[in-house]
């Protein structure tokens, strides 16, 4: 059976980001009991939560929205991994009253960071939920590839804008954008040393999705060119995201 067009544009958008983070967990190491227990914050309806059960791990999810933690049980449920998934609802601002300090191997905070008020506290609270060699998989907006897109859109003021004011939120819905020579620094302010960093989406938003669609084989290919750039530095710059796997 062929894969639905939903999905093939998930394999795009997160192909890069699921394989770092199942090759991290394939390293000896990276948890010590026969389960990893990973906190997924604003995981949604369990996109990476219910792959990641499937594996053997123990995730628990913790995202805002009422209805989107019921699809994830239900998503759960039919996937026969109920017992290894639980859901809070709550945000970044809640993780410390919600997870045990040091308990946990893997956190991931994918979209998130973006649109916190103080990213750097944000990035404080993950690291002290994660045991000492606990790992952060860490994906954001990249502010290049922002100002570049703005500006293919026709929107030259916005793009200006964020040029000249790399501090500034990109509109209400926009969020913060991020560089690599940003997060560093603040990844090591919170107690977390950069691992690996992998441009997320260099092609794919430009990229006509009729093409996909349409051409046999597309989709693979383009997949496995995202995967073939994302660890080449000089490409960083045209990602529309930015992956980081920090180590506690």
């Amino acid at each position: 059976m062929s894969a639905s067009p939903s999905e093939r544009r998930q394999s795009i958008r997160f192909g890069v980001v699921w394989t770092a983070v199942r090759d991290l967990l394939d390293q000896p190491g990276s948890y010590h009991e026969q389960q990893a227990r990973i906190v997924d914050i604003g995981g949604g309806t369990g996109g990476f939560a219910v792959p990641l059960a499937q594996l053997g791990h123990r995730v628990e999810v913790i995202d805002p929205s009422p209805d989107a933690l019921a699809a994830l049980d239900r998503r759960a449920r039919e996937a026969d991994v109920a017992d290894r998934i639980t859901g809070q609802q709550g945000d970044l601002a809640d993780m410390a009253n919600l997870v045990e300090a040091g308990g946990v191997d893997l956190v991931l905070c994918h979209g998130v960071l973006d649109v916190v008020d103080d990213p750097a506290a944000a990035l404080a609270t993950i690291a002290s939920v994660l045991r000492p060699g606990g790992h952060l998989s860490l994906l954001v907006a990249q502010r290049h590839a922002a100002v570049v897109a703005r500006a293919m859109a026709g929107h030259f003021q916005a793009a200006h804008d964020l040029l000249a004011d790399p501090t500034a939120r990109a509109g209400a819905r926009g969020g913060h954008r991020f560089t690599v020579e940003e997060l560093q620094p603040m990844l090591a302010t919170a107690g977390l040393s950069t691992v690996t960093v992998h441009g997320v989406r260099v092609f794919a938003d430009l990229v006509p999705g009729s093409l996909l669609d349409l051409e046999p084989g597309a989709t693979a290919a383009l997949v496995e060119l995202e995967s073939a750039v994302s660890t080449r530095s000089e490409y960083l710059p045209l990602a529309t995201q930015l992956h980081v796997l920090a180590r506690r």
